[in-house]
């Protein structure tokens, strides 16, 4: 009845049954399951579930419309007899009560990822023309309050009708920047809510040159200020928090003219500066060498800048010097802050013979050069957690999906190796992995969202803070865990599933 219903009414779309397996969904280049049951939802009426059935399917043949010629969207109806096999096959769980329907992606000839944004069109349509690419800003809940522009139409429409002041950010998805701005950005937009109105757009597609050009959009963010429709000037603190926004746009001035800036290696002075070319010689021709790593931006950086130099001008000066100090910009020489794990700023390294080591907290000259005279025989770094023996399985971008189809039940910790609150929870969820060892159906598992090859996959599961958890049933996305992190609430959560999976095979057996 729904599918005879969807083809009358909505049209398109195709319809998958038992005897075509599950590799014709994934024929095309982007193909989607939409798996649906009435049987499935016990506790919920036909009619009930065939109406949110409907709902689904309305929304989905607008998506087939708008990505014709890019896309195939299928449909399964597991309450079909002749589907269930199928639906059995994918390991389909609708069993939860408000569960009417799950959403697969399948992209060139396999299974991708289950879809587990938001339900909406605008988000189905950008997965589906990106399905690496990170959710729509839109998506994070935090954003309420931030208009989001779509088309040329809407932004002129909003210049016409906004008479209070307007600040509007012109972004690009990817832009590493953007994404750091954005949360503060965000949150002035919550605390100015009824006296100014903060919006961004995406102006990447080719489609907005015209807006381009029209307001200087040379990089991203660029961010433009408006008053009753008029450009004004632009906000060029791209470091800004929430609070540096809201003060802002209390008197909006335009920005000061700045002299360029001199890159700290062509200032002279005594310290060495190092790149990805030279950065192996160096530092086998000096057998003690403590490198800073920084960033032109970063405020610490320049603070600590000219205590670094008076160190090196000493250290450098005296002809038993005990060691040197050189400089990596992390932002220009990309290559050794991803091999360094180079994540906040300033960072400081010690290489003795070529091997690096550790260094305690160091910001004054005085402390450079005492620990720079007498290292102590400085300690071998500590074991990354995943170089350290546990029972966590350390998961990759290529090996993540293959890997959780093999357990039952998978808890996901994604998190950043600098972030305190990971390092925090780090023991207790690797206690709770050891809890469950000899368990085969069970793993706890962790990503590195830093690394370079795990970049893709974090943002693709909508990773947006550390550490984030993700409950996954043989591979496919059910949940985000948001309960206790300690090692009691992680054993508690998998303690529970393992109960669910016994009361089930308990029921089967009385059944037979």
């Amino acid at each position: 009845m729904l599918w005879q219903t969807w083809h009358r009414e909505l049209g398109g779309g195709e319809r998958l049954g038992s005897g075509r397996g599950a590799a014709e969904l994934a024929g095309g280049l982007g193909s989607w399951s939409a798996v649906q049951s009435r049987a499935g939802v016990a506790a919920a009426a036909a009619g009930d579930l065939e109406a949110a059935a409907q709902s689904h399917l309305k929304l989905l043949s607008t998506v087939a419309q708008a990505v014709k010629g890019q896309g195939t969207i299928c449909w399964v109806d597991c309450g079909d007899a002749e589907s269930r096999k199928l639906c059995k096959k994918m390991k389909v769980d609708l069993s939860p009560k408000d569960k009417a329907v799950e959403l697969f992606h399948y992209q060139d000839g396999a299974f991708h990822t289950e879809y587990n944004r938001a339900l909406t069109f605008k988000s189905i349509v950008a997965f589906l023309k990106d399905p690496k690419g990170p959710p729509l800003w839109e998506e994070d809940p935090g954003a309420k309050d931030v208009v989001h522009i779509d088309s040329e139409k809407d932004f002129r429409r909003l210049l016409k009708k906004e008479d209070r002041p307007l600040l509007l950010m012109f972004y690009a998805p990817w832009c590493s920047m953007c994404k750091r701005m954005m949360p503060h950005f965000q949150q002035a937009a919550t605390q100015l809510r009824g006296h100014a109105v903060l919006a961004g757009m995406n102006v990447y597609p080719s489609e907005f040159e015209n807006i381009k050009e029209d307001y200087g959009v040379r990089g991203y963010p660029t961010i433009c200020y408006f008053e009753k429709g008029q450009f004004l000037f632009q906000y060029d603190n791209y470091g800004a928090t929430a609070e540096d926004i809201v003060e802002w746009l209390k008197n909006p001035q335009p920005p000061q003219p700045q002299v360029p800036e001199t890159p700290w290696a062509d200032e002279g002075g005594s310290v060495y500066h190092l790149t990805d070319e030279d950065f192996d010689q160096f530092v086998k021709e000096h057998a003690s060498v403590l490198v800073m790593f920084h960033a032109p931006w970063c405020g610490h950086c320049k603070k600590m800048k000219p205590e670094f130099e008076k160190a090196a001008e000493v250290l450098h000066g005296d002809a038993d010097s005990s060691g040197v100090l050189a400089a990596v910009d992390a932002t220009v020489n990309k290559g050794l802050a991803e091999r360094f794990h180079i994540s906040e700023f300033p960072t400081l390294k010690y290489f003795k013979n070529g091997e690096k080591h550790e260094v305690p907290a160091l910001r004054t000259k005085k402390k450079f050069i005492e620990w720079m005279q007498n290292p102590e025989a400085p300690p071998p770094p500590e074991p990354t957690w995943e170089e350290q023996q546990t029972s966590v399985l350390h998961l990759a971008g290529d090996s993540f999906r293959e890997t959780l189809k093999k357990k039952k039940h998978t808890l996901v910790m994604f998190y950043a190796p600098w972030c305190p609150h990971c390092k925090k929870v780090i023991p207790q969820f690797t206690a709770a992995a050891d809890a469950f060892k000899d368990d085969r159906k069970i793993a706890c598992a962790a990503v590195d969202c830093v690394r370079d090859k795990n970049q893709d996959l974090c943002q693709q599961e909508a990773v947006k803070a550390y550490p984030t958890f993700h409950y996954y049933h043989y591979g496919k996305f059910v949940e985000k865990y948001d309960s206790d992190r300690t090692e009691s609430g992680f054993t508690n959560f998998i303690r529970a599933l393992r109960e669910g999976d016994l009361e089930r095979l308990g029921k089967r057996k009385e059944e037979l």
